[in-house]
């Protein structure tokens, strides 16, 4: 789920703070076969990131396929980062499947994405692989690993993530994430990108970010179907980039002036309360 800041009217945003500077956006979105979506000049103020939204199936050579072909058509569009939504790997049937069909970050199919970051020239944010942890002899268990790439093809860093999504839908029977996966162990300093810093953890708009959310859709087997919608939001709420329901990617100007204006005009870093909540790490 986005959390999305309730966004003041622009002629209000203009009276209480005369020389912030608006972008006009449009909301962009992709159909399921890709195209280019910018409306921006391309500058290193205002990198392009790639959203990806695919329909994951327990078949891995077939979402591995799928996922290439957006990578791909998002270097093509000249994208610097490309987002891959949780369970990009594969969904399957089951708990037992999912162990089955899980791997460490060493094995083959990782090995498929970093050849891929080399040959497109771009970062890949892997948003949640199966991954076979060091501990997996022991616990018979998993980790669901946010890996990023770097355009060499090398591990920048990895989050394991720490909240598992348990719960009870009434009319689809439980989702118990952790029948099958550990929680990680610690959270993930922010990462230096050529799109500026990513966070590989949840929510960011409440801190002054964008937010770039990739998800699945379609049905992915018998027993269990997303909604796509996947989408880029401003540090207003505002969504600037935007996925139809079917597989394909959307593009987004991180603009990075209007971000630094924004924090200058609206410090909400000088109001945060450690004395609260203990110092989870420095500003941005």
């Amino acid at each position: 789920m986005l959390s999305f800041l309730v966004r003041p009217p622009h002629h209000l945003l203009s009276l209480l703070w005369p020389g912030l500077r608006i972008p006009q956006r449009s909301v962009l979105c992709a159909r399921s076969r890709p195209r280019a979506m910018a409306s921006f000049p391309s500058s290193w103020e205002m990198p392009l990131v790639a959203v990806c939204q695919v329909t994951s199936t327990p078949d891995k050579q077939q979402n591995f396929k799928a996922c290439a072909e957006l990578v791909r058509e998002a270097a093509r569009l000249g994208a610097c980062l490309a987002f891959l939504p949780e369970a990009f790997d594969f969904i399957a049937r089951d708990p037992a499947e999912t162990l089955h069909l899980s791997e460490p970050l060493g094995g083959t199919l990782l090995g498929e994405y970093t050849q891929l970051a080399r040959e497109c020239g771009l970062w890949l944010s892997l948003g949640g692989f199966h991954e076979r942890g060091q501990d997996w002899e022991q616990t018979q268990k998993i980790y669901n690993c946010h890996v990023l790439l770097n355009s060499k093809g090398s591990v920048v860093a990895t989050y394991r993530k720490t909240h598992l999504c348990d719960v009870e839908i009434p009319g689809q029977g439980p989702m118990r994430e952790s029948d099958s996966t550990m929680p990680g162990p610690s959270l993930q300093m922010p990462v230096m990108t050529p799109a500026g810093m990513v966070l590989l953890r949840a929510r960011a708009v409440e801190t002054q970010c964008y937010v770039v959310a990739a998800a699945q859709c379609g049905r992915h087997h018998e027993k269990r179907a997303s909604y796509g919608h996947s989408m880029v939001v401003d540090p207003w709420g505002t969504v600037v980039a935007r996925c139809s329901e079917g597989p394909g990617l959307c593009l987004a100007r991180i603009d990075l002036g209007y971000l630094r204006q924004l924090r200058q005009h609206l410090p909400v870093f000088q109001h945060r309360r450690p004395d609260l909540y203990g110092s989870l790490g420095r500003p941005l």
